[in-house]
């Protein structure tokens, strides 16, 4: 079972042993057919589907404007309601609070739902830490719990494993159950799962979510999923916290209501989520149930910074892993090589502003620049212009003498045309003769790595420029 989580900085070797996971590709395969291929049918089925994509932008920017308002009135309009408002600075601080509540609480058994700022601040392992028994209620995030593995997609976070890997994990956790039973479909497999985990919402003494948005107006928080797990994990355990980042404050539930429009259609091609819950606080004397109280967690964790950088785009996601659908780097290698939270091209924006561009620098250089990812993204954030704002940071740090001695012999190429065009074409003509025989070439130095897996194609003999030259009738450029 695999339990060594990989790090951003090791993402080339990270990257080269997902390209070799034969399993991991097969599950890859998938991707085109299956979340790629809803979303496009779902947009086509919405006529104003590109307006909405621009309303959700002006809403998240007007929020960003003005963030420190909302958030002011979404603590007073929760406060009102009955919730009780933490704010968190760091990741640390956000799990000391959590930890708190479940002493206070007197908690054993905590339930959890799927939220990606709680993988960002590592509270599982905090928890645990701590003696609580934390269990995941996503399914996709109770498999990668057993198996001790990050989340490799912000939607689906399981994408990666086959049926039978699930069938091998929980007969090795499931220890409790008929040894013989027949769990070889995904229908029986969600079937074990739910068995196992309704005694956990039944028994816990505090359940965990996070929230797709805030409402403002009403100090309200909207949770969308497809499972019904958020709603047991949190109506059932007697203390609700909701954890969540400061940029999800939205005005009003109007507004909320439009982006809940185009984030499921992004994330999984529905219209709407199966479940889509709006909790204000815990429950009233003449409520049949839910919480005892409610407690919501405001993270920042770099954020403010982030607001006042020239990343500050990058604070409009939704968290619907289109960009991720539609990468085709994601695509090759998944979400673990990113050794972030946040894979994908959001992972490449986001993670070096959280971990430090130093520890992330590769992450923004996994990109072909192909705009995909800003085509389908529900709030056009400008995630190539924003990787190469990284490239440029990460190529002013960079103290590589190799790096830049090569840049400084192109350059000095580059600025002398003449000297570059005789250059161009005196390696042309010698690439040219070393593949001949084979029309190729098996080995380029310099360039290894791509002819390791890879043929280069021999050049025809002579350089675009010469060409184009020759069909203009000689002329100069």
């Amino acid at each position: 079972m695999p339990s060594v989580k990989p790090t951003p900085e090791e993402f080339a070797s990270n990257a080269i042993a997902a390209l070799g996971d034969s399993a991991l590709q097969h599950a890859l395969a998938e991707l085109p057919k299956g979340l790629a291929a809803k979303r496009e049918r779902a947009k086509a089925a919405l006529p104003e589907f590109e307006a909405l994509r621009r309303v959700g932008r002006n809403i998240k920017d007007h929020v960003l404007d003005n963030l420190d308002l909302y958030l002011e009135a979404f603590e007073n309009n929760a406060l009102a309601a009955g919730s009780h408002v933490h704010w968190a600075s760091t990741a640390q601080e956000a799990c000391d609070i959590i930890g708190n509540i479940c002493r206070e609480t007197g908690a054993r058994l905590v339930t959890k739902g799927k939220s990606m700022v709680s993988e960002e601040i590592g509270l599982l392992a905090d928890l645990e830490a701590s003696g609580f028994n934390v269990v995941e209620t996503d399914l996709g995030e109770y498999i990668v719990q057993l198996r001790k593995e990050m989340p490799s997609h912000v939607m689906a976070p399981a994408i990666h494993v086959r049926p039978s890997d699930i069938e091998a994990t929980f007969r090795h956790h499931h220890r409790e159950l008929e040894p013989g039973r027949n769990i070889s479909t995904p229908e029986a497999l969600v079937s074990e799962a739910r068995t196992v985990l309704r005694d956990k919402f039944i028994g816990a003494d505090v359940g965990i979510t996070g929230a797709n948005f805030l409402i403002a107006e009403t100090g309200s928080a909207i949770l969308v999923t497809n499972e019904g797990n958020g709603d047991l994990t949190q109506s059932l355990p007697k203390v609700h916290i909701v954890l969540t980042s400061i940029e999800k404050v939205v005005p009003t539930l109007e507004d909320g209501w439009a982006l809940l429009r185009i984030l499921a259609r992004s994330a999984s091609g529905q219209e709407i989520a199966t479940y889509t819950t709006i909790t204000t606080g815990p429950k009233r004397p003449a409520d049949p149930d839910g919480p005892e109280a409610c407690h919501i967690v405001l993270l920042d964790n770099g954020r403010s910074e982030l607001l006042r950088s020239e990343y500050r785009d990058v604070l409009r996601c939704i968290r619907c892993g289109a960009c991720m659908n539609f990468c085709p780097v994601y695509g090759a290698i998944g979400g673990h090589a990113y050794g972030s939270v946040y894979s994908g091209p959001i992972g490449a924006v986001l993670t070096p502003a959280l971990v430090g561009l130093s520890a992330a620098a590769n992450l923004p250089q996994a990109s072909t620049f192909c705009g995909k990812c800003e085509d389908v993204c529900p709030v056009e954030i400008p995630l190539v212009g924003l990787m190469r704002r990284w490239r440029e940071k990460a190529f002013d740090q960079d103290t590589s003498w190799r790096n830049r001695a090569a840049l400084r012999v192109w350059a000095a190429l580059a600025k002398r045309p003449a000297l570059y065009r005789t250059a161009a074409r005196s390696m042309v003509a010698i690439l040219a003769v070393l593949g001949r025989s084979k029309g190729h070439l098996e080995h380029l130095p310099f360039a290894s790595a791509w002819t390791r897996n890879r043929d280069f194609p021999a050049p025809q003999g002579q350089t675009f420029q010469a060409q184009w030259a020759r069909q203009r009738g000689g002329g100069k450029r």
